[in-house]
């Protein structure tokens, strides 16, 4: 099948760096939310990777090693969303939705706008 916008393809780089800000300045957030937290504890962990995380995402800066730390920080949220969704009191959908999003950030690389050198 003949895709319908063939002129677009030549913007494909524009996709992951689309993707790498969103989710840099989601789990920034989300991160600092942790961090802000009263007490110590394995969410103030997870914030503070999320933090770093997001950082380097956003910049563009070692992005398949940053999106590597936050599938496995997504896949603990997620985990624990499932078991017992009054912990983080976040939403299912929300963390598979940023899961995917590191996945293919993971897979694919930084795209345009990055520090990153691609191979």
């Amino acid at each position: 099948m003949l895709n319908p916008f063939p002129e677009l393809l030549s913007y494909s780089t524009l996709a992951p760096f689309i993707l790498r800000v969103v989710l840099g300045l989601v789990f920034l957030d989300l991160g600092i939310l942790k961090i802000k937290r009263k007490h110590l504890s394995w969410p103030a962990l997870l914030g503070a990777i999320e933090v770093i995380g997001a950082i380097m995402l956003f910049v563009g800066f070692y992005t398949q090693i940053a999106a590597l730390a936050i599938v496995i920080t997504t896949a603990t949220e997620l985990y624990i969303e499932w078991k017992d969704s009054q912990v983080l009191k976040g939403d299912f959908v929300f963390y598979l939705l940023l899961l995917a999003i590191s996945l293919s950030l993971l897979l694919t690389g930084a795209g345009a706008f990055a520090r990153d050198i691609p191979l």
